[in-house]
């Protein structure tokens, strides 16, 4: 016991025992700084420094923005901007999809690129096997009907539902002989109308111009965009008077017929009417004789 009792003492006295810290000048050896100090003040000076640079690296890295340039550390509003990010991205991926699509659509019509209906070997080989003297002709009732019915509607109406026909209708964009027909074997999918050089080209219904360029084959070309999935298509051009992203109007000027492009033979209008990404008869809906 009075062993222990002398090694706490020799301890303690060790701990207390006072030093004298000095700072001196190089040259002169004169005495600028001294502290006095003992072991134990040293340790408890340590570790209170210790505890404060801990205090203040966790308050930095908890309340400052320093600690996002932490590596592998996330900030909330980091989080949140990524997500944002990440459904601004998916919008504009889709954004593009729908873009694409529809670009796809107006090199289509530019490019005259149409699927061909395909055959179907099976129902042909099916409907020889069919005796046309066995098949009963004779209308029934409702088709009686049917033709009543259709024979009411209005023949120039483009389209089935009877609330597009009363809301909209397309007016001829220029008046003239025409010259070359709608004929889908040869690719020609729209008219041809022979009319004088600068005569003023009308949009045929109210819409939004899309396309306003000049190509190498066709000219000035001008296409537009109507309600009900419906494009037209003004193509060997003089000029243009609309550009692209223009409101236009049902009878308003868009252009001035001419003979530009290496496919124009002398001054015309070629019209094509498109719905659903394919093409139709113009002269079915539209009168454009004079």
């Amino acid at each position: 016991m009075a062993k222990k009792k002398k090694e706490q003492k020799r301890i303690t006295k060790k701990l207390l025992n006072k030093y004298r810290l000095v700072i001196l000048n190089e040259d002169t050896f004169e005495e600028r700084i001294s502290f006095k100090l003992n072991r134990l003040n040293v340790f408890v000076m340590m570790t209170i420094t210790s505890i404060v640079l801990v205090a203040g690296t966790t308050f930095l890295i908890a309340f400052t923005p320093l600690r996002e340039y932490i590596p592998g550390y996330s900030s909330t509003s980091l989080n949140l901007r990524a997500a944002e990010l990440a459904t601004t991205t998916d919008s504009l991926e889709i954004a593009m999809s729908i873009n694409h699509e529809y670009y796809k659509s107006i090199r289509k019509v530019l490019t005259g690129d149409v699927k061909t209906v395909e055959f179907d070997l099976d129902s042909a080989i099916q409907s020889q096997k069919i005796n046309p003297e066995e098949v009963d002709l004779s209308p029934s009732d409702q088709d009686i009907k049917l033709r009543e019915e259709v024979s009411k509607e209005d023949k120039y109406s483009l389209f089935e539902s009877e609330k597009y026909s009363t809301d909209f209708s397309l007016f001829p964009p220029v008046k003239g002989n025409v010259t070359s027909g709608y004929n889908m074997n040869e690719k020609h999918y729209g008219i041809d109308v022979a009319v004088p050089k600068d005569t003023p080209v009308k949009s045929a219904s109210y819409g939004t111009v899309i396309f306003a360029e000049w190509t190498a084959q066709t000219g000035h070309v001008i296409i537009i965009k109507h309600s009900n999935n419906l494009l037209t298509v003004y193509k060997h051009n003089a000029s243009l008077s609309k550009q692209q992203g223009e409101q236009v109007k049902a009878g308003e000027v868009i252009a001035t017929a001419g003979s530009t492009g290496e496919l124009s033979t002398g001054p015309h209008l070629h019209f094509e009417l498109w719905r659903d990404g394919y093409p139709t008869d113009p002269t079915n809906f539209i009168d454009f004789e004079q």
